[in-house]
């Protein structure tokens, strides 16, 4: 399997969209506009909790009923064991995001479409923690959907 088709590990992702409840989304603001609000609101519809992380946390208060957290690590301080951490910033940017996952103990990392740095996935994966890249959780839900309608 090449290092692409394994960030792209079906396995990986049922296992992260079936097996996971507490979601922190990284660069989730108020704006309804942005993709990453459209995406947290249909994680709240498929069951759920999602975390909002945010640099301006305190500006922003709270997004679709949940505190804004500036850090992962103020979040999981709070709420305890953050399941997946989905991160909604350039490629350039998120790497970060993933050696913060790790550090805190996340159960994994979603980078959303167009977001790809194989050097954070190499160190997360070797740190245990599965890792997803450059794929939208809304596309493998209408996938699923329409399979299940065929």
């Amino acid at each position: 399997m090449s290092e692409t088709r394994t960030w792209l590990d079906p396995a990986t992702i049922d296992r992260l969209l079936d097996d996971s409840h507490t979601w922190a989304v990284v660069g989730l603001s108020g704006d309804p506009y942005r993709t990453a609000y459209s995406i947290a609101q249909e994680l709240q519809q498929h069951g759920k909790r999602i975390i909002p992380i945010h640099p301006e946390a305190d500006e922003i208060g709270e997004v679709l009923g949940e505190k804004v957290y500036p850090t992962l690590a103020s979040a999981a301080a709070e709420v305890g064991q953050i399941d997946v951490v989905d991160v909604f910033r350039r490629s350039e940017a998120a790497g970060q995001f993933a050696d913060e996952a790790v550090a805190i103990g996340a159960g994994g990392v979603w980078f959303q479409m167009g977001v790809v740095d194989e050097a954070a996935f190499r160190r997360t994966s070797d740190a245990g923690v599965p890792m997803v890249m450059d794929v939208c959780p809304s596309q493998i839900w209408w996938r699923r959907a329409r399979s299940a309608q065929s």
